[in-house]
């Protein structure tokens, strides 16, 4: 049922740069892994001094006069953030005596069916001797893991003056510097494709290889999209003699941050081909990777590594979690958004959790805000979207962008720019008025250029001002990007709570119609369909048109799973099965009404 490595069947996944910047330092202790962004190394800099300073750590500034002082910042906070948990999980470790201690906590948040929680139960009914539970204690409490994110396409090359650097200064590649040179025993999770380049540079670094036993002190995570990626990504890298000790699947429109839509796949049916495909995978991939540990004079572990598989997106409810962990075989699920609204787990202000508790369907949605040019989950009313809209009314559009992560035009100049920057959107917006457009066209024209907005300031700010740290340069505001499974969480929330509602022991949902996650994804996907039908109608040709039929088929195809999924899985789904069917074929209509045109060759 779960992972015995992990006491708890859930993780935290990555949420902006600010919201799980510091996540491990609050919930690891209680056995809760989380992961930290690792694109924002300034940020990454104020929140080792912000925390050295709180629990009297030697500190040294690092500043970017330094050479590689990235990777350096990256590692430096890395350590700072391994040190607090260790400290603050062996204290919880001693708490066992104290009533209303954090140990009592720890065993208070296990769900019921918890090995670990049976097994002390056990111990304090047959040992009487305090060294004895002591000593079980020490042997088999677990913390939650430390593990950072890459977005592996952030990889901008840097320079010294107008010089580029070496790839191994780009962006991603020196963030994964900073944590494979980091004390973390953990896992780096590799999201937004493949970035073969940032592949080959993990060959640099022995902590990504086995020993005999298997152990590998840092592993790595793809999050993918379906096998097919998966199973793509993960040859490539056990060429190498590297092994991708987790998939990570999410869903493609059903989750937070950006969103990148599959051709119509499903999270179903993406589901039951890992479910069916596992053994494959690991056999055909372990032979890869063996071969090149071979190849390379490597150890050779002496049995098959580790394989998890885990998923998240959309899922919100205790029945979701349970049937995703039982059906699929899944390791651990991923709870993201409904954790913004968790001060004890996340860093959001307290403005923007508020206008997250008060936000419903139709305040989330998908924007096209990020420079990226990826569709980007938003809020409507964040205080990143009005200070925006405040220049935009001024005639004065754009950020000064000082931090530059998310450059990558060149349209203008010779090395990358932001698409929300002021240099950029000055630019465009003056050869947009040299073309002579009536003004309706002029006016879309416009707001596609103003629309970007600074992601880097606005994912960040929240830990400024959440700690009261100084920032320099014009305020960006906060920008968030919870997912739409946002609308059905209305209040603050504690820690203890929200990991009781995962395990069923309450329910933080007061929404009374709520839709099944299966359903609200497939809702989102027919939504999506039908607007990339009316975007290419004007410019539509041979290959879009197979696109739009492959994609109404996968569709048709998952829709065809759920509907035997729903029919056939008894215990899952008795009570509203017929609730499920019926918005299942509405959603099958509602497909079919939306017309692809059909391509006539000249």
């Amino acid at each position: 049922m779960q992972n015995k490595k992990h006491p708890h069947s859930f993780h935290v996944p990555v949420m902006g740069l600010a919201f799980t910047i510091d996540s491990p330092i609050k919930i690891a202790k209680y056995g809760i892994s989380s992961v930290i962004s690792i694109v924002d190394d300034i940020l990454i800099e104020k929140m080792n001094e912000y925390y050295s300073k709180k629990f009297e750590l030697p500190y040294k500034a690092i500043s970017n006069k330094v050479e590689d002082y990235r990777a350096k910042r990256i590692t430096s906070y890395l350590n700072t953030v391994d040190t607090i948990v260790k400290q603050k999980f062996e204290n919880l470790k001693k708490s066992f005596e104290d009533k209303t201690s954090e140990f009592e906590k720890y065993m208070d948040m296990l769900p019921d069916f918890s090995e670990l929680k049976q097994n002390f139960i056990e111990t304090i009914q047959h040992n009487t001797v305090k060294e004895d539970i002591q000593n079980w204690i020490q042997q088999n409490l677990v913390a939650g893991s430390i593990d950072v994110n890459i977005m592996t396409k952030l990889d901008k090359v840097n320079y010294n003056k107008k010089e580029a650097l070496p790839s191994e200064f780009n962006d991603a590649h020196a963030a994964l510097r900073g944590f494979a040179n980091s004390n973390l025993d953990s896992s780096v999770v590799l999201s937004a494709g493949m970035n073969p380049r940032l592949y080959a540079y993990f060959e640099n670094f022995n902590d990504f290889f086995p020993n005999e036993e298997g152990y590998l002190k840092k592993k790595i995570i793809l999050k993918v999209s379906d096998y097919r990626s998966a199973i793509i990504q993960g040859k490539f890298l056990a060429k190498k003699g590297l092994w991708v000790s987790e998939y990570r699947i999410e869903s493609g429109l059903n989750c937070g941050g950006h969103a990148f839509a599959s051709d119509g796949y499903l999270m179903g049916p993406i589901l039951e081909e890992f479910k069916n495909n596992k053994e494959n995978l690991i056999d055909e991939v372990h032979a890869i990777l063996i071969d090149a540990l071979k190849s390379k004079d490597k150890t050779i572990p002496n049995k098959p590594l580790n394989l998890g598989i885990t998923v998240q997106g959309g899922v919100g409810t205790h029945e979701e979690h349970e049937f995703l962990l039982d059906n699929y075989n899944i390791d651990s699920v991923g709870w993201g958004s409904p954790f913004l609204l968790v001060p004890e787990a996340t860093t959001v202000d307290v403005k923007t959790r508020e206008t997250l508790a008060k936000a419903d369907e139709k305040d989330l949605y998908l924007s096209n805000v990020s420079p990226l040019g990826v569709p980007f989950n938003s809020l409507l009313g964040s205080t990143n979207e009005i200070i925006k809209n405040q220049r935009i009314n001024a005639n004065e559009p754009g950020s000064s962008c000082p931090k530059k992560f998310l450059t990558s035009n060149t349209e203008y100049t010779d090395i990358a720019i932001c698409t929300a920057s002021k240099q950029y959107q000055t630019k465009k917006i003056q050869e947009l008025k040299e073309e002579n457009l009536n003004s309706e066209d002029y006016s879309k024209r416009l707001e596609k250029i103003t629309d970007k907005t600074c992601l880097c300031e606005g994912l960040a700010n929240a830990a400024f001002l959440n700690y009261s740290i100084d920032k320099k340069g014009s305020d960006e505001g906060i920008a968030i990007c919870p997912g739409p499974n946002m609308a059905y969480f209305t209040k603050e929330i504690s820690l203890k709570e929200m990991v009781s509602h995962i395990y069923g022991k309450t329910n933080v949902i007061s929404y009374q119609n709520r839709p099944h996650m299966f359903i609200k994804e497939l809702a989102m996907y027919v939504a999506y369909f039908s607007e990339r039908v009316e975007e290419v109608k004007e410019s539509f040709n041979a290959k879009q048109e197979k696109y739009l039929n492959n994609f109404q088929n996968n569709l048709n195809d998952g829709i065809n799973y759920y509907h035997n999924l729903f029919s056939t899985t008894k215990e899952a789904f008795e009570n509203n099965k017929e609730q499920l069917i019926t918005e299942l074929e509405r959603l099958r209509q509602d497909l079919f009404k939306i017309e692809i045109p059909i391509f006539v060759k000249a």
